[in-house]
């Protein structure tokens, strides 16, 4: 399997990354994607498995596109949000958030890196 470009990862990650946001505020009729159970039993997994996605077609570096994935998840929230006041606590949940997408990818780029990047 081909390896994919850093741009392409980095362009898969924030739309990615974004649609789940976005997707879930819209269908859930919250205001935070995050406040719906649909983001912590469907988004949030879909993130998870998106970074690990990404960390094997991209192995170099995988940490990156889970943190892509993740932090544009902020951006979205910060242009949809009514006001800024909680905003820091937010960078830092996602920050937290991010952890398990960043293991998954490190663990799906060590298997790709194992592999020798056979198929």
């Amino acid at each position: 399997m081909k390896e994919l470009s850093t741009r392409h990862a980095y362009v898969i990650a924030v739309v990615g990354g974004a649609i789940l946001w976005l997707v879930t505020t819209t269908v859930s009729g919250r205001n935070e994607a995050w406040d719906s159970p649909l983001y912590w039993t469907v988004a949030y997994p879909l993130a998870i498995a998106l970074a690990g996605s990404l960390g094997y077609s991209a192995p170099n570096k995988p940490w990156r596109w889970a943190l892509a994935v993740m932090l544009v998840q902020a951006v979205a929230l910060a242009i949809t949000a009514s006001g800024f006041g909680l905003l820091p606590l937010g960078l830092i949940v996602f920050a937290v958030l991010a952890l398990p997408p960043i293991g998954v990818a490190l663990i799906m780029a060590g298997i790709r890196n194992r592999r020798g990047g056979r198929q």
